[in-house]
């Protein structure tokens, strides 16, 4: 199902004494709900979900930790964050650490948000501006059989509070951790694990810094690393971001209960996982809710046409087919003129993520603002390779020639890592050489062609 076979962390058992707590993680999944990736689509709550009983099918032992940055970074998708929480919950996540993007919507909205799902907020740097007391629980004992686990979260010391800073305030990162390992050691915890919103640089130190730390799921914008690092006296989990990835720790423990090592890496929930069917439809009922609520709010994209008509501007296609109809008909079939419909296919025709690359001129003057505009701005047209129709003189002396960066825009690592000018050209040029090959079939093309789905919010 999910390769465990080859994965010791998790298929193994342990002998001589031994015994495991599993430690599942999640990091900044920034509001994504299924997978996302137009060329391998990896993450979503369904594979997370499938992979977490999994584990638990595997290993008696499992805690369910995710280290913060789950709300959606886009204002306009506010209702992903009551829905992760609830998805969270259904994945049996013991406590979840606060980012920057939890209170961009205020710290009522979050605290009671996450208290009716029912996942426990840890942060022991964020306290009440009014009395000083803390924002959310500092910290957290969970039972994991044969070990007491104490968690506890950090917040960067420079995030934005956003809406909050009037009410809440930072404090230094250091003194709350020894502070919260001490508290914690004194509870009775055998194991230690920081749910770190610092970043890289931020968290490494703190961990070098700071004793008795065991494990540091480590948030707040850091790269993916497939093995966890040793630094300081703990292991240290790198997940990534949007939760194309979940982090694996196994704390093996002696005959007596006491930390021997954790062994931990970092696996990509690519489309070799397969989804667990009751949170997949879930998913599905929310995506469309919230898609048709984006569209029905028409949230623009762009600063929408230029006033009176003055200024540069995009005009749509209709004005370059009356004198270029044979490179109309040679652009109709290519993927760029078949893109909006791929959104609209499979739902996210509103969903700011996707748009900008299945449309033309977002976020410009006379560009694609909303779903409403896309009989006329809809697909990858003519001016989004060839730039503004006001501007078709400067192109015409230029020397029509398309520049590899304004490919790129979209065509970037994540989304079409296969991407190379030489190969991908020729498939979209007025004039194609004789015998031209297709392109090889994506992943997400695979899983569209299938009716599966792929790109996702």
């Amino acid at each position: 199902m999910l390769g465990l076979a080859s994965l010791a962390l998790v298929a193994g058992c342990g002998g001589g004494g031994e015994s495991h707590v599993v430690v599942v993680t999640t990091t900044d999944v920034m509001g994504k709900t299924s997978p996302c990736g137009c060329h391998t689509p990896k993450g979503g709550l369904a594979r997370r979900a499938m992979f977490v009983d999994s584990v638990r099918a595997a290993r008696r032992h499992v805690l369910v930790v995710d280290a913060g940055g789950f709300f959606p970074a886009i204002d306009d998708e506010r209702e992903a964050g009551p829905y992760l929480l609830r998805a969270m919950a259904k994945l049996g996540t013991r406590a979840a650490g606060v980012g920057a993007n939890e209170l961009r919507f205020g710290y009522a909205f979050v605290r009671e948000t996450a208290r009716s799902a029912g996942v426990p907020l840890v942060c022991a740097n964020l306290v009440r501006s009014d009395r000083g007391g803390p924002a959310f629980e500092p910290w957290r004992l969970l039972d994991a059989g044969p070990v007491k686990v104490g968690v506890f979260g950090l917040a960067s010391e420079t995030s934005d509070l956003g809406p909050t800073r009037d009410s809440l305030r930072v404090t230094g990162a250091e003194e709350a951790a020894r502070r919260a390992v001490r508290e914690l050691r004194s509870a009775g915890a055998g194991v230690i694990v920081l749910l770190s919103q610092l970043g890289k640089s931020a968290g490494d130190s703190l961990a070098a810094r700071v004793p008795g730390i065991d494990l540091v799921v480590a948030g707040g914008g850091v790269p993916v690393l497939p093995s966890g690092m040793p630094v300081g006296g703990g292991m240290v989990l790198y997940g990534g971001m949007q939760g194309w990835q979940v982090g694996v720790a196994d704390i093996r423990l002696d005959h007596n209960g006491a930390l021997r090592d954790i062994a931990a890496r970092t696996i990509v929930l690519g489309p070799d996982v397969r989804t667990e069917p009751a949170m997949a439809a879930s998913v599905k009922v929310f995506e469309d809710s919230l898609n048709a609520h984006l569209r029905a709010r028409d949230v623009g994209l762009g600063p929408g046409p230029a006033p009176g008509g003055k200024g540069d501007h995009f005009v749509g296609m209709s004005g370059c087919v009356r004198c270029h109809a044979r490179e109309y008909a040679q652009w109709q079939t290519t993927a760029h003129a078949r893109a909006w419909k791929t959104l609209v296919d499979l739902h996210k025709e509103s969903t700011p993520d996707c748009v900008p690359c299945h449309v033309t001129g977002s976020a410009s003057p006379g560009g694609f603002r909303t779903a409403d505009d896309a009989a006329r701005l809809g697909n990858v047209q003519c001016e989004a390779c060839h730039g503004m129709g006001t501007l078709h003189r400067g192109w015409a002396e230029n020397g029509n020639e398309v520049a590899e960066a304004i490919c790129r825009g979209c065509h970037t690592e994540a989304t079409s890592p296969t991407f190379t000018l030489a190969e991908y050209r020729p498939h979209v040029l007025h004039a194609p050489p004789a015998g031209l090959k297709p392109l090889p079939e994506t992943p997400a093309q695979r899983l569209m062609r299938e009716g599966r789905g792929a790109a996702g919010h």
